[in-house]
């Protein structure tokens, strides 16, 4: 008897719970797992025009093109520079490319030097290191040339960064010029007079961009260079003082795949 009312008790609660299963069950909510990134390549370029001395150490000017590439963002396989975010500023440390294009120039067209030879124009590729914070930056880069020159130069500098809204940005800073003994030679150095290298050109930059919508913005600079050493002492250079500027407009490029 005691063994029943055991098993009685013990098996009581089964019509209640059996009624509680009776009940239209409550789908659990799935959550999809996060998409992988895809892969992202964007970028802005940069057209318009330029004002510089007709060659160095001109003192006459001319009106060239002004052509400019900046990489934004880069996603591929384990590779991932940039942000997605359009306001986002980098900062810390960064590798950068750094390229300069050198115009022509015919040895008739150099005033009170006799017998120079023509320089074809003059392209310098390279990379570079940054440090950048929200306030200021610093940048070192070193570029090999081709065609016209074929010379290392160097190029130091740095900038103080001013955003007074979203879209401008405006920055100032310094800048120095060096080169080896050939980029000397190449451009100051003259039949009677051999140039050597060091520092060439010590100056500074004021640019500001004004992004106008998410694709387009406006991109200029002034530059003022001071031609110093064997570049200043060249026959070659009749001031000392070279200024530029440009003004261009930037378009934001971005391939998602």
């Amino acid at each position: 008897m005691r063994r029943l009312l055991l098993a009685a008790f013990a098996f009581a609660p089964l019509p209640a719970m059996a009624g509680a299963l009776d009940q239209p069950m409550v789908e659990p909510t799935i959550v999809p797992a996060p998409v992988a990134p895809g892969r992202v390549l964007a970028f802005t370029l940069r057209g318009g025009a330029a004002v510089s001395p007709t060659y160095f150490g001109s003192d006459e000017y001319e009106v060239g093109p002004d052509l400019g590439f900046a990489l934004n963002r880069l996603r591929l396989g384990p590779l991932d520079i940039g942000n997605d975010d359009p306001n986002f500023v980098s900062t810390g440390f960064g590798l950068r490319g750094s390229f300069r294009y050198i115009s022509e120039r015919e040895g008739r067209d150099v005033e009170n030097v006799a017998d120079l030879d023509d320089i074809d124009a003059a392209l310098e590729l390279g990379l570079g290191a940054s440090y950048d914070t929200e306030s200021f930056g610093v940048f070192a880069d070193v570029r090999r040339g081709f065609g016209g020159h074929e010379s290392y130069v160097a190029e130091l500098g740095a900038d103080a960064y001013l955003r007074p809204s979203d879209r401008l940005t405006l920055r100032a800073g310094p800048r120095a010029l060096f080169a080896d003994d050939d980029y000397a030679q190449t451009y100051f150095g003259t039949p009677g007079y051999t140039a050597e290298g060091g520092l060439i050109s010590a100056g500074a930059e004021v640019g500001a961009v004004y992004q106008l919508n998410d694709s387009w913005g406006l991109d200029g600079a002034v530059t003022y260079e001071k031609l110093m050493g064997d570049a200043a002492d060249s026959p070659i250079s009749l001031d000392d003082d070279q200024f530029g500027a440009r003004l261009g407009i930037t378009r934001e490029i971005d391939f998602r795949f």
